[in-house]
């Protein structure tokens, strides 16, 4: 939820919006300011941090590192999920760079079994699996290969 006791300025009510926008996508600090800067908005690099952090601080967005070479990546969960977000793994693709949400029993089961018998608690924000996507898989890859942040 935005809160109503910080002032809401243009630049972040139009952040919001573009994060709206992107709900149940990962997108990078660096996808937030392309966009702005194609629509013809000027919105520094400290503004778009600036903003992102208060969104994660209000509980707008969950915020995932992927590999320590690249930055954060965001995605919005909405007011709705304020209170019940739960975390997800991560698969990414090797060879187009797609990173896909992974919500499984299994993986939990996985993860409890960690928890109980090595007494190690595994990060789910940080939990990534390796390997290829179907498509690159199956010899159909698509064009994308810059690495950034995608949701199937």
């Amino acid at each position: 939820m935005v809160s109503h006791s910080t002032y809401q300025t243009k630049q972040f009510m139009q952040m919001l919006d573009y994060m709206k926008s992107t709900e149940a996508n990962h997108v990078t600090a660096m996808d937030i300011r392309k966009h702005f800067q194609e629509s013809g908005v000027k919105l520094s690099t400290a503004t778009i941090y600036r903003h992102l952090d208060r969104m994660l601080k209000e509980g707008l967005l969950a915020r995932y590192t992927i590999d320590g070479s690249q930055g954060y990546c965001y995605e919005f969960l909405g007011e709705k999920h304020i209170h019940h977000h739960t975390p997800c793994f991560h698969c990414k693709c090797e060879h187009c760079g797609i990173l896909i949400h992974l919500t499984c029993k299994e993986i939990e089961a996985l993860s409890g079994h960690l928890s109980q018998t090595h007494h190690f608690a595994l990060d789910p924000a940080r939990t990534v699996f390796y390997g290829l996507c179907n498509r690159c898989s199956s010899g159909t890859a698509s064009s994308f290969s810059d690495n950034r942040c995608h949701h199937d």
